[in-house]
């Protein structure tokens, strides 16, 4: 008979344990094992008959993030091969409650049985047990042997620095988000740097039409040169694959400045007609009847790439996602400077911003905008609505606000404000949004969007357009994305007394 695939993942969630998994009739047959399997043949294993998993989660080693169904950090702690033992009948013996397997793995080897419990309310209750042969091996534990067979990595090391997150919210075939970032190579930055005017450059595995390369986007700033349209794109295609898990699966608003940063711009939201068919695409079901609107959805460094060359000196994607738009899965604190507030006088709204969530509970991720504010970016298990979101902002920021009454002013518009900031909870809207992090600004100097830690708040140096394109990535290489672990968070905001 054919030879079938098998996995076995540690994985650690609510409870540590271990699952196996059989390739079996276009899916992955699953058992929770909390002991794990062993090569001991005196040993019995409970084993828990747990829902199919798609084939696309095979080799997954990553994240899940906390909040979601399995939240935890997998590993792949053996793979190999498969054939039904005492049986041609695999799927007839599996519904029958005995099948018999050869595995031929990296760990695990010779036969193992998988028998359902016949007692009364215990379906899903199975035993695994190692048949007495020549792979058996009397007290092998699988704890002794803890290091993936994918990566060579433990679940404490990938739990520390994933390269994946599985997102179930999304199709199987997308669901493993990668983490970390996989710059484009030299020879691709090379090739760029040697067209002229215009040309096709082959980047993140497409060949893109890029046009008015030494084209001035940006002004200097501080006596610098200015930054052109192919410093631009070497910007977004090296950005890209560090920005890609914040756009993965949302459409994205786009802020053209076709002429450049400092001279008109305007939202694009629906792609043009001559866009390229392989950019992903979400057609939003909340748009007037008889209408269209096609959004960009990111889902590959290119199209990053792609919306840089089409004018977008913005990126802000949705805090909901294509298959529930109705459904933040952020929640938005905007710290929006007046003409008469300080730099200082923002700093000291954001520290009690902090000193709240802390005392809260709340993980909260705040960022500089490269303008002249401060965002919090709040990550939600899906589940409230906008409403209730934007309820919850309100709350918190008017209570915040009441400590500095002097520095805030509620009023929507500008000039209206006495020239004090505003802490804008509006922002929680289906498409509202804010700047994503890494987003460049259309200001002098191609500024951008950086994430910050909490503690940076205290540093004398920060400022809001601290850093531009062309020291992001020695940011990057010294601090790391202090936003990263937004992605694995899913929590329930508190209730506010």
């Amino acid at each position: 008979m054919e030879e079938r695939r098998f996995v076995v993942q540690r994985h650690r969630a609510t409870r540590d344990h271990y699952d196996l998994r059989l390739e079996l009739d276009g899916v992955l047959v699953s058992w929770a094992v909390p002991k794990g399997p062993t090569l001991d043949a005196a040993a019995r294993r409970s084993a828990f008959k747990v829902d199919d998993h798609p084939l696309e989660y095979f080799d997954f080693e990553g994240v899940i993030p906390r909040g979601s169904y399995g939240g935890g950090d997998v590993t792949v702690w053996d793979w190999g091969t498969w054939l039904p033992a005492r049986t041609e009948d695999p799927t007839g013996a599996l519904r029958a409650g005995e099948l018999h397997v050869d595995l031929n793995g990296q760990k695990l080897h010779g036969r193992f049985a998988l028998v359902r419990r016949s007692r009364e309310g215990e379906e899903n209750a199975w035993l695994l047990v190692k048949k007495r042969d020549p792979d058996a091996v009397a007290g092998w534990d699988p704890e002794d042997h803890p290091r993936s067979v994918k990566s060579g990595r433990t679940n404490d090391e990938v739990a520390a620095d994933p390269a994946y997150l599985w997102r179930s919210d999304l199709p199987a075939a997308q669901a493993a988000v990668p983490v970390r970032p996989q710059e484009p190579t030299e020879a691709e930055l090379a090739a760029l740097d040697a067209l002229r005017e215009r040309g096709t450059w082959p980047v993140h595995g497409r060949d893109l039409r890029v046009t008015n390369l030494d084209k001035v986007l940006f002004p200097g700033r501080d006596g610098e040169p200015p930054v052109t349209k192919r410093e631009f794109l070497r910007y977004a295609a090296c950005i890209a694959p560090t920005l890609l898990p914040y756009l993965t699966g949302r459409a994205v608003n786009l802020h053209r400045y076709p002429d450049g940063a400092g001279r008109k711009g305007f939202w694009h939201k629906e792609l043009p007609a001559h866009a390229p068919e392989w950019l992903a695409r979400w057609d939003n079901p909340e748009a007037d009847p008889g209408e269209t609107v096609t959004y960009l959805v990111v889902d590959e460094p290119a199209a990053l790439v792609w919306a840089a060359n089409f004018g977008a000196l913005e990126w802000h994607p949705w805090t909901s996602r294509t298959d529930a738009p109705q459904l933040p899965t952020y929640a938005l604190v905007d710290l929006d400077p007046g003409p008469a507030t300080t730099w200082e006088d923002l700093l000291a709204l954001a520290r009690l911003h902090r000193t709240a969530f802390e005392h809260l509970g709340v993980q909260a991720f705040p960022k500089v905008t490269g303008r002249r504010g401060i965002q919090v970016w709040v990550p939600i298990a899906r589940g409230p609505s906008f409403d209730e979101t934007r309820a919850w902002v309100e709350r918190l920021s008017k209570t915040v606000g009441a400590v500095l009454p002097d520095l805030v002013s509620w009023k929507w518009e500008v000039a209206s404000r006495g020239g004090k900031a505003r802490l804008d909870y509006t922002q929680n809207a289906v498409n509202k949004t804010l700047v994503a992090p890494w987003s460049t600004r259309p200001a002098p100097g191609a500024p951008v969007s950086v994430p910050i830690t909490w503690e940076e708040l205290d540093d004398p140096d920060l400022r809001p357009d601290r850093w531009t394109v062309r020291d992001v990535a020695e940011r990057l290489r010294t601090a790391g994305d202090p936003f990263r672990p937004a992605l694995t968070v899913e929590q329930r905001l508190p209730t506010l007394a």
